[in-house]
């Protein structure tokens, strides 16, 4: 069968990214602009800023990715676009460029879910095996997705407020740490040790998750603390939050795998490079002799050769979009 190559564009949020991929599970040339160090002095991403980065660089990634693959456009066989969920001016950028270069070189345009996105990044490390428990832990999103099949996705959990890695960054601030806040928490949670009385998000029997529960606990306990004149031990409060979050994870996505009955984990998502929830739930996982695939850390944020991977199975379903396509800034899986 003919190698197919597909130009993928990402630009969801505040990385810049392009990517050529062959046949759903090859890398060819990759390059990613991320603009974190302009967010870092507002505390976080600001839309307009963004959009507006993204305008100005996205021309000048395509002919890098170009470059770096050394390929031109008549090698390309279809051009794939993150159309949403994100930030709808950051979106719409990627999606006019994505349909710019199918129009004008005659390319198949296909539409890409983030979160498929996030999932597929495990195929550019080892093909992905059905069923599968896909959980989903990134800034915006935490869930726990069953798959059955390429592109069957059952969400059966998910979160009920703060999604994982946005409480990550809020406690990252009552710690009095820079944006963005989740690696440094990581980080910090290594150095420590579990000494603070922090409740357990949801424990319950459901496959949801609750963070913004444990978020006030932390933020209360360093109000509490900081009014008595007790010093918080930063790297203490750190570990023991992570390990809240971490615990809860790893407990409720094994739940699934049992009562699901597969034996095939994927994570994903930015907060997948966290090395907490890493080694924790590959411990598990060697443990009930589950199969577990993590993406190395360059695939675990935002980058389009996860969008290209994805796409690639996405169009051999067929799944094929005009010319009016729309960027949505949240969208249902499916």
């Amino acid at each position: 069968m003919k190698d197919m190559y597909i130009l993928a564009i990402e630009s969801s949020c505040d990385e810049t990214s392009v990517s050529i991929v062959r046949n759903g599970c090859e890398e060819i040339g990759t390059v990613v602009l991320s603009q974190m160090d302009t967010h870092a002095s507002f505390g976080g991403v600001v839309p307009e800023i963004a959009s507006r980065m993204h305008i100005e660089n996205i021309t000048l990634v395509i002919e890098e990715c170009l470059n770096k693959a050394d390929m031109t456009m008549d090698k390309i066989d279809a051009i794939a676009v993150t159309y949403g969920p994100g930030l709808i001016g950051s979106l719409l950028v990627g999606l006019q460029a994505a349909k710019t270069l199918a129009l004008i070189y005659n390319k198949p345009l296909i539409p890409v879910h983030h979160i498929a996105g996030h999932i597929y990044a495990n195929s550019l490390v080892e093909t992905m095996k059905f069923p599968l428990i896909a959980l989903v832990v990134s800034g915006g999103h935490t869930d726990i997705i069953y798959m059955k099949d390429h592109y069957s996705f059952e969400k059966i959990g998910g979160t009920l407020d703060d999604a994982v890695g946005e409480a990550y960054d809020k406690v990252a601030r009552v710690l009095g740490l820079n944006y963005p806040g989740g690696p440094l928490v990581d980080k910090l949670a290594h150095m420590g040790e579990d000494t603070y009385d922090l409740p357990i998000p949801l424990n319950d029997e459901s496959y949801n998750f609750s963070f913004s529960g444990l978020k006030s606990a932390v933020i209360n306990l360093s109000h509490n603390e900081t009014q008595r004149g007790n010093k918080i031990i930063v790297e203490n409060l750190a570990a023991s939050f992570q390990n809240r979050v971490v615990g809860i994870l790893v407990h409720k996505t094994i739940k699934a795998m049992k009562e699901y009955k597969v034996n095939n984990l994927i994570v994903a998502g930015g907060v997948s490079a966290n090395r907490g929830l890493r080694e924790l739930i590959t411990k598990v996982c060697k443990q009930n002799n589950y199969n577990i695939t993590i993406p190395e850390i360059k695939y675990c944020t935002d980058n389009a050769a996860m969008i290209g991977a994805a796409a690639y199975y996405a169009y051999q379903m067929g799944r094929v979009s005009s010319l009016d396509l729309s960027a949505k800034a949240s969208d249902k899986l499916q």
